[in-house]
């Protein structure tokens, strides 16, 4: 049962969602206030947060962009009675993987949950461990990759698309399709974003691996990750 966590300080409103997430098989921890929803987050692994800007103790936003510091990867979706564009533009800037202004209709923040909650299942099959001679594999529980037993720096678009190329090893996958995969349908990401992610990407591999390029490219198909890697 997916795990979310929901930061809302209006009863009302939390109310209406923890009964539309449950209802759809969805387990909700709704906490009033930030200090609360950091002990809950410190204490419990969730599958997504809900964020409520405006708060007694603090911002969403701000714990948003704390946890992405810190390198969390799970899936935000911000709500906020702010629904100009510039603050769209800040919530994701700062982090968020979704933004929905209120009022909102209760079916459409369950369609959205749903897709994020598709999209982070994709990411957590079993670990890919490295075949034999190989050098790199994907450590999925703790969220890392490793070259040659090292840790590989990476950002949190960097992992997951190196992630999702390794889990279709030796298949061309389309710009479109890592743009979905990674950036998510609701994305205004443009395919220059998944060549400039493969391209820092791929220099950060060959800082380790200097004579392989584990990242294919087939011109105006998309890209592969080598099947001998």
């Amino acid at each position: 049962m997916p795990r979310v966590l929901l930061l809302e300080d209006d009863p009302a409103i939390a109310r209406t969602i923890c009964y539309t997430l449950e209802r759809d098989g969805i387990a909700v921890t709704h906490c009033l206030l930030m200090a609360d929803a950091r002990q809950q987050w410190r204490q419990h692994a969730f599958d997504l947060l809900l964020l409520d800007v405006g708060l007694p103790d603090g911002n969403g936003l701000d714990w948003c962009r704390d946890l992405r510091a810190a390198g969390a990867t799970v899936p935000m979706l911000v709500l906020s009675a702010r629904g100009e564009e510039m603050d769209k533009v800040l919530g994701l800037e700062l982090g968020a993987d979704d933004y929905l202004s209120k009022p909102f209709s209760p079916r459409e923040l369950l369609a959205r949950c749903r897709a994020m909650l598709r999209r982070l299942q994709q990411y957590r099959q079993p670990a890919l461990p490295a075949a034999t001679g190989a050098s790199i594999e994907v450590d999925t529980p703790g969220q890392r990759v490793l070259v040659c037993g090292l840790p590989l720096d990476l950002t949190r678009r960097e992992y997951q698309l190196l992630q999702c190329l390794m889990q279709g090893r030796g298949r061309i996958l389309s710009r479109e399709f890592l743009l979905e995969q990674v950036w998510g349908l609701d994305s205004e990401s443009t395919d220059r974003t998944v060549d400039t992610h493969v391209k820092t990407l791929r220099a950060k591999l060959r800082e380790h691996l200097p004579q392989q390029d584990v990242i294919v490219t087939h011109r105006g198909l998309g890209y592969s990750f080598s099947p001998e890697a």
